[in-house]
């Protein structure tokens, strides 16, 4: 792990050692990391769930049961079994609920595959774009496809072979390609079918997540999105069940977490990088909206 502004988890022995807890050695260059959930969360705490991270990596996941719920940027869910998940690199991502998990998922770094990348991996691939649709639930027959991708990819990742990483780049572009398949009819379902609302509030969190920092007001997103605070205020609301400004704290407070779980940072440098007047200011932040101060919730994550 480094220490800089924005928290980052680099490599996937990090991550297997600090979230999944697993104290096999793994080599720090390690570019795939492919499992079953069962596995991966068996060591997880289910009261602590998966804590607020960056990951230097893309992650893509199958939940075939059990309970699991998710921060993805600016928004949360609770899964449903059939629910395929895609985490781009560097997407802050938490789990405060992860309790008897099914599936299959894969870590993955985007150098491993460039060699058979045309253009960029989002524009390849736009599930990985920062704004795209993110969860997406599949039909029983897509899969069960999908599974086969994904059973195929661990078969060759525990077995030998000299040709072990071109095998590996090509079963999972064959899953990335399986899941384009799949998800491009379904989102532009997905979009046709929303509501104003929840359109308005899609935007609406894309632009949080990329202005959260210098954009603090409501009425500065309403005036980007042609439209009044109140208004901006109602559909967000309709969609949602939360105000603008109660979404804007939520990513927030995930940031500061990401920042207090997965740094050295101090709370100056955090309260600094995160735009607050100084230390206090952040300091009565994280106690209001949290009960613990920042060094006790640092303890805890």
């Amino acid at each position: 792990m480094q220490t800089k502004d924005i928290l980052v988890i680099e490599n996937l022995a990090d991550f297997e050692k600090k979230i999944n807890r697993d104290e096999r050695p793994y080599d720090i260059n390690l570019m795939v990391m492919p499992g079953t959930l069962e596995d991966k969360h068996k060591d997880v705490i289910p009261e602590k769930g998966i804590p607020a991270l960056r990951r230097q990596f893309n992650l893509v996941y199958i939940l075939l049961g059990g309970e699991h719920d998710v921060y993805l940027g600016a928004d949360y869910r609770w899964l449903k079994p059939n629910d395929l998940v895609i985490v781009p690199e560097d997407m802050v991502y938490a789990s405060k609920h992860v309790t008897n998990c099914k599936g299959y998922c894969m870590h993955f770094k985007t150098e491993f595959i460039q060699p058979l990348l045309h253009k960029p991996l989002a524009e390849e691939f736009p599930f990985l774009d920062m704004e795209a649709e993110h969860i997406v639930n599949v039909t029983t027959e897509e899969s069960e496809v999908i599974q086969q991708s994904f059973r195929d990819i661990i078969r060759e990742y525990e077995r030998f072979s000299p040709e072990k990483d071109c095998l590996l780049r090509n079963y999972i572009q064959i899953l990335l390609l399986r899941i384009r398949e799949i998800y491009r009819p379904l989102a532009k379902k997905i979009n046709e079918s929303a509501s104003h609302s929840a359109r308005v509030a899609n935007k609406f969190k894309h632009l949080l997540q990329k202005h959260f920092l210098e954009m603090r007001k409501v009425e500065q997103y309403a005036a980007v999105m042609h439209m009044t605070p109140k208004h901006l205020c109602d559909l967000v609301k309709e969609a949602t069940g939360k105000t603008p400004k109660q979404i804007m704290l939520d990513v927030l407070l995930l940031e500061a977490k990401v920042m207090l779980g997965s740094t050295n940072m101090s709370m100056t440098e955090i309260s600094h990088a995160l735009r607050f007047q100084d230390q206090a200011h952040f300091s009565h932040f994280v106690q209001q909206h949290t009960g613990s101060s920042p060094l006790r919730l640092r303890k805890k994550l």
